[in-house]
């Protein structure tokens, strides 16, 4: 297994590779929840030890609602991960974000309705904190390396997940805008949410493609559209994860590391060693510490 991966690219529609990326390695680990979308590649990247996996596949072949979440994190985790920088196309439900244009969101709002949302299960229960879903450390990281780009970026802004894989109606889309949402995407949930519970700092980089379809003055959104815009935007994005790797703190400066000490109820001698098993990697320093 690598050692000592300083951060993890899950990229998204449009992004694919990470161009630089040099003395790569392929995993492909296994995970109690199935497979992760592709193999991992690890390689370095300004010095760093980076991990880049394609949240939808190789080809991208696999809807937001196909993505196996739980493995991909997991798998993440397995590796030795601690951070991970979400990439994610959306479309804007605000006139001042305009594509072409990135936001670092500090928000997320989860519409979806058919996914797996939790690790815990089978026994072992957690509830876990969620109050603030990305990482505020590694969003301001974010956030400087896109700037340095000279991109356009916005800080903040809620980010609402949908079902997918369909685009919204008019009426949903104004609805999300008269709830106060900024963005709108197919796969920040549950990932974030899944990235907290294994206690990994968890940011997103979204890349504004159109308007959804509220803009009266605008073209419904299409694929057409989403990739055009990406397509553009993908030397940002690239130009932005080099500045990242190359001014990365050393140290996690959150409480994401420790997100589960407090979250888990279940009384530890009434886990299943089967759910024990299968969740060591996430629980097993705080189950050692109280087996009864």
């Amino acid at each position: 297994m690598p050692e000592n991966i300083a951060l993890a690219i899950i990229g998204g529609s449009g992004l694919y590779t990470i161009p630089g990326l040099s003395d790569t390695q392929e995993y492909n680990p296994g995970t109690p929840f199935g497979k992760p979308s592709a193999p991992i590649m690890v390689g370095m990247l300004e010095g760093q030890r980076i991990a880049f996996l394609a949240r939808h596949g190789i080809g991208h072949h696999l809807t937001p609602g196909e993505v196996n979440y739980r493995a991909n994190i997991y798998a993440l985790k397995s590796l030795g991960v601690e951070r991970v920088v979400s990439i994610s196309a959306c479309g804007s439900l605000r006139d001042d974000y305009a594509p072409g244009e990135l936001v670092v969101p500090d928000q997320l709002f989860d519409m979806t309705r058919n996914r797996a949302q939790t690790f815990f299960d089978e026994g072992l229960v957690a509830h876990v904190s969620v109050a603030d879903p990305f990482c505020p450390d590694l969003s301001a990281q974010i956030l400087a390396a896109v700037r340095e780009t000279g991109a356009v970026v916005h800080e903040g802004g809620a980010f609402i997940t949908i079902e997918g894989p369909r685009f919204s109606t008019k009426i949903e889309s104004n609805t999300f805008r008269a709830w106060g949402m900024s963005i709108i995407g197919m796969t920040a949930s549950p990932e974030a949410f899944l990235a907290r519970e294994a206690e990994l700092c968890y940011g997103v980089m979204a890349h504004v493609t159109d308007y959804d379809v509220w803009h009266v003055s605008e073209a419904p959104v299409t694929v057409e559209m989403v990739i055009q815009t990406l397509n553009k935007n993908t030397e940002t994005a690239q130009k932005a994860i080099h500045n990242l790797a190359r001014a990365l703190k050393e140290k996690r400066d959150c409480e994401c590391s420790n997100a589960l000490a407090g979250a888990l109820i279940t009384r530890p001698s009434v886990i299943p060693s089967k759910t024990r098993k299968k969740l060591d990697l996430l629980v097993g320093k705080y189950l050692s510490k109280n087996s009864r």
